[in-house]
């Protein structure tokens, strides 16, 4: 569809495919291409022809998380900003970083708030952002060799959306969220992170075979059925715990971590912070499974 840089968009046999593209760069999440995203789920919604919504990302993974580079372009707020000539909003001062969070939170809560059902098709990669984008969808199916996890939740902040809770509970959204630690799509599975795990393989056939079951459905009662369950999980504070959550993440962000991680990318760079960061964790991965027994680089020992 014309006016997408950074996502494809295609509707055939009752559902939209939305792909995150910018596989270079993992499909990390820019400005554009979260407003992108959300123009492209409301443009879905709106399509009387869309029953539902396959969310995927192009090339080696789903996606890697947020645009952390500082070159993830302009996004405008309104159609008469003017920079030339106005002062705007900038990550100067707490309440501003709350309020540029709060916007990238209105862009992806598009997938909670439309009517229309979203399967996110995960494969390779799912961390921190990408891990946003899905748990909002209404059913994940992944590749059981996918990752999930949240490692910036190690130094940079808390996590800015929290669907965990909702989805594996509190004790493996703590054992996840406070170590950053990742898990196999397969594990992921067992928590009840997301809906079902296949083999790489098999996952596309998996979800065009979920979206083709939804396109038998009138729109209007897929409509109906997801609000019911989307308003039980406000009735247990979901919607409200999205915008403490991103208040929370402020918090996160002015810690001694932060401060830190903030000081070695301004003179180490982006790459060589994460990788110091990572090291210390070893493969960076939990088990589900019995003991987390490591070796001396605090990988896990297969049993």
């Amino acid at each position: 569809m014309p006016g997408f840089e950074t996502i494809l968009y295609d509707t055939r046999y009752g559902h939209a495919r939305i792909t995150l593209n910018r596989p270079a760069k993992l499909n990390a999440l820019s400005y554009v291409m979260q407003s992108e995203l959300a123009a492209a789920l409301w443009e879905a919604d709106n399509d009387t022809s869309v029953h539902s919504v396959i969310l995927e990302g192009a090339g080696r993974a789903f996606c890697a998380g947020y645009d952390l580079s500082g070159a993830d372009g302009e996004v405008p707020v309104s159609p008469v900003e003017d920079k030339t000539a106005k002062t705007y909003r900038g990550h100067r001062s707490i309440d501003d970083d709350a309020w540029q969070l709060e916007r990238q939170q209105r862009w992806r809560m598009a997938i909670f708030d439309m009517h229309k059902p979203v399967i996110a098709k995960v494969h390779g990669y799912c961390l921190a952002g990408g891990c946003d984008l899905a748990l909002m969808s209404d059913m994940v199916i992944a590749a059981d060799t996918a990752t999930f996890g949240f490692p910036p939740a190690r130094d940079l902040g808390a996590l800015p959306n929290q669907f965990w809770v909702y989805h594996c509970g509190p004790q493996w959204a703590k054992r996840l969220m406070l170590t950053g630690d990742t898990v196999t799509g397969k594990e992921a599975q067992q928590i009840g992170l997301v809906m079902k795990a296949v083999p790489e393989t098999d996952l596309e056939a998996e979800v065009t075979g979920l979206a083709a079951r939804l396109a038998l459905i009138d729109p209007d009662l897929l409509s109906a059925n997801k609000r019911i369950v989307n308003l039980a999980m406000e009735l247990m504070g979901a919607r409200t715990l999205q915008r403490l959550a991103v208040e929370n993440d402020v918090r996160g962000h002015n810690t001694r971590a932060a401060g830190g991680f903030r000081k070695s990318v301004q003179e180490n760079g982006l790459k060589a912070t994460l990788r110091a960061r990572d090291a210390a964790f070893g493969d960076g991965r939990a088990r589900v499974d019995g003991p987390e027994t490591r070796d001396a680089d605090g990988r896990l020992i297969e049993e």
